[in-house]
């Protein structure tokens, strides 16, 4: 078994959301799974069996617990199954949860840059009562918010999408993380993405935060930025958006994501760089941990 840590959805040569990818032999008991975590210093744990000839399974702990899914852990677990097997390129299919995942990733001169397709993502308006309380949990008030784009998305599992009204607000949330976390369990919600809207076609700043499930704040999350993607599109304005997250714990990091109506429903696709070891040689980008 090979422990790898990469820095996911790295921005600018920097940051990104130091993740623990392990190849695993499918022998462990879910609670080593959920203690790698803890032990290694990484909020996300990916799990990659591909000790058969089938396709590779892929598994997400933190310390709470298994994740349906988690998307910069996709990113690690591609760019370190690229690494190892020393290709270019790779096309294919990867089992995570209940569904297969359709996956690209590109060894490029920066790093490698991974693609994956998040699948079909449900939007609804939070109009619950609850949300006020999510909301002051937050430590934010409605005048700092869009009411109007509060809602509820979820590619699998539901997190509230809240749009804040100025990046200086954005910059200074202080919640109150136990009453986020109860109130996240009490509604089922995987975490809160705060996000901020650039005034022209630049980058949108987001921050998540996810204590229900062991992450007070995420440094990256995928996932999310790919529900903004389908609420924007959704919404008549755009398809295309980068995400810039992590700031505000000083790992600078960027996600793309690009949303596409289908007969089924909007679905989004989402990528991100990590880079190559050989480029970041004094730097966490990429290590075995012995």
């Amino acid at each position: 078994m090979g422990l790898i840590v990469v820095d996911a959805c790295t921005r600018d040569g920097r940051g990104g959301s130091p993740t623990a990818v392990v190849i695993d032999d499918a022998t462990r008991t879910d609670d080593e799974r959920r203690a790698v975590a803890s032990t290694v210093g990484t909020s996300h744990t990916a799990f990659v069996d591909s000790s058969s000839e089938a396709l590779p399974r892929v598994r997400f702990f933190t310390t709470e617990g298994e994740l349906q899914n988690c998307g910069h852990g996709t990113i690690a677990a591609l760019a370190v199954l690229l690494h190892r097997a020393g290709g270019t390129q790779h096309h294919g299919l990867q089992s995570t949860g209940n569904r297969l995942v359709a996956v690209t990733a590109t060894r490029r001169r920066d790093g490698i840059e991974v693609w994956f397709e998040q699948g079909i993502i449900t939007l609804s308006d939070s109009t619950d009562p609850a949300s006020s309380a999510i909301i002051a949990a937050l430590g934010l008030t409605p005048s700092d918010i869009v009411a109007d784009d509060l809602r509820v998305a979820s590619p699998g599992t539901p997190r509230l999408l809240v749009r804040v009204r100025e990046r200086r607000t954005l910059s200074a949330m202080r919640p109150d993380l136990a009453r986020l976390a109860a109130e996240c369990r009490r509604l089922g919600y995987l975490g809160c993405f705060a996000y901020v809207l650039a005034p022209t076609a630049g980058p949108a700043s987001a921050r998540m935060f996810a204590p229900a499930i062991g992450v007070d704040e995420d440094i990256v999350n995928a996932n999310s930025v790919g529900c903004l993607a389908a609420h924007l599109l959704d919404t008549s304005r755009t398809s295309d958006i980068e995400v810039h997250q992590g700031d505000a714990l000083g790992r600078p990091s960027a996600v793309f994501a690009t949303a596409t109506q289908t007969r089924d429903g909007i679905v989004a696709r989402i990528g991100g760089l990590v880079h190559h070891p050989r480029a970041q040689r004094n730097a966490f980008d990429l290590r075995e941990v012995r």
